[in-house]
């Protein structure tokens, strides 16, 4: 790969690849990662400062490589054309601006006087681009030091704590449009002609055996009247439809058959039987049922 792609393409293509995949794999909602979580724009660049790190590493030891060989070597390789672009001028020229490195001729020069055991020791400067990470770092961590230390700016902790505490607004707001996230708290009444009809229909296919097609009542009670077992009002008669009716002698519970958004139109049209006076209708029974709320 080093040989078909240059170091110049292969670092961003790097970069961009790792800042791709972050971007893809961490939910940060509306907003990129990199400036949602100012971690990762630390991380990124860490990584990419070690990307150019170990370039420049790579590319010196080549050239401290290439010094080394001898004249008939540097010439196969010319005839061969297996000099990289690490051996032209310019490229030269950046590397040596970045890494102040001595030719190897100068050796003697940054040589000390430490000797153990043959290895000797070289006096060379730090690379500049070792010194403007360091400089970096410090930087970051002065405003590191003021953002959260002075100003008192959000730690990790205080972020989860928000994000949850919105995250439960945000339920709770879905929780009153879902349809099929209903319950007998977020249920409201509905009354257009459409909705009634199809609440018609379940009724007919599915409470009608019990309760008889105009609600009046036959195993199950009178549904046209004032009088109601478990309550009256659309929560009430959701609850009852969705959860089922008395232990051991009340109808089942339609949860498992019937979606919320179903049960919130069967008993809107239930409620809108009430007053149609069937023939035959099943006496009252339960307690007369008063909505407190109006």
């Amino acid at each position: 790969m080093k040989k078909l792609i240059p170091a110049y393409i292969r670092v961003p293509l790097i970069f961009f690849i790792i800042f791709g995949a972050m971007e893809y794999f961490i939910d940060s909602g509306d907003r990129p990662a990199f400036i949602k979580y100012p971690m990762i724009t630390v991380f990124l660049f860490v990584f990419l400062f070690l990307l150019i790190a170990i370039e420049i590493t790579i590319s010196a030891i080549d050239n401290i490589t290439y010094q080394l060989l001898t004249k008939e070597q540097k010439a196969k390789l010319e005839a061969e054309s297996k000099l990289p672009i690490k051996q032209k001028e310019w490229y030269k020229n950046l590397m040596q601006k970045l890494t102040k490195t001595e030719p190897i001729e100068n050796e003697a020069s940054v040589l000390l006087n430490h000797d153990y055991d043959g290895i000797k020791e070289l006096d060379n400067n730090l690379p500049p681009w070792w010194v403007y990470l360091f400089y970096g770092c410090i930087g970051f961590a002065a405003i590191y030091l003021v953002r959260f230390e002075i100003m008192g700016g959000d730690n990790q902790e205080m972020e989860l704590q928000k994000e949850l505490a919105q995250a439960k607004i945000d339920v709770a707001e879905y929780m009153k449009t879902a349809p099929d996230l209903m319950d007998e708290k977020t249920v409201t009444l509905l009354t257009e002609p459409a909705d009634l009809a199809t609440g018609k229909e379940i009724f007919a296919t599915n409470c009608a055996a019990c309760h008889r097609a105009d609600g009046g009542g036959q195993i199950g009670p009178n549904l046209t009247d004032d009088n109601w077992v478990l309550g009256g009002g659309i929560k009430n008669i959701f609850h009852t439809i969705n959860s089922g009716g008395r232990d051991g002698k009340g109808m089942i519970a339609w949860k498992g058959t019937l979606k919320p958004k179903e049960i919130q139109k069967v008993a809107s049209y239930i409620l809108s039987l009430k007053g149609s006076n069937p023939i035959d209708a099943k006496g009252p029974e339960g307690e007369v049922w008063v909505d407190e709320t109006k």
